[in-house]
């Protein structure tokens, strides 16, 4: 996966996570002073220079959400973005499960989180990305394959 980014001309690497709690997707929203101010995304963050993308996503999970990662279910898939920075970037998603606790935002990076069905009315009032929704439905895909989940 790496190898082909690098290859693709990306330059940045993000990892995102897709988080179900009580059959509900777990979604933060951006603060509205940073970059796509209000967008409501996938907990993800920043690859740093050798770090893995599984620890990456370890990571993320636990500064983003405070949630700390218990398993990597599935890599779901990737898209590609342009950065605040300027940078083209591939974001690799992955649904996790995560070990029960509160969630506690970074606050500097987001200021709400929401936890919603795919399938009701207000989730398609809220400000999320055609590629955060087609991540969402090929984790719901997944899940329908999977009884265990």
């Amino acid at each position: 996966m790496v190898s082909d980014a690098q290859k693709d001309g990306i330059q940045k690497l993000v990892v995102g996570a897709v988080i179900r709690i009580d059959n509900r997707f777990l979604l933060l929203e951006r603060v509205d002073t940073d970059f796509v101010a209000g967008l409501v995304e996938l907990p993800s963050g920043t690859v740093d220079t050798g770090e893995s993308l599984f620890s990456a996503l370890e990571r993320e999970v636990r500064e983003e959400t405070g949630l700390m990662l218990e398993a990597i279910d599935q890599y779901l898939v990737s898209f590609d973005y342009v950065s605040g920075s300027n940078k083209n970037t591939r974001q690799f998603n992955f649904l996790i499960k995560t070990l029960a606790g509160d969630i506690r935002l970074e606050p500097t990076e987001h200021q709400a989180y929401h936890l919603i069905e795919t399938s009701s009315k207000v989730f398609h009032t809220y400000n999320i990305s055609e590629e955060t929704i087609k991540v969402l439905n090929t984790a719901l895909q997944h899940i329908s394959l999977n009884s265990d989940y």
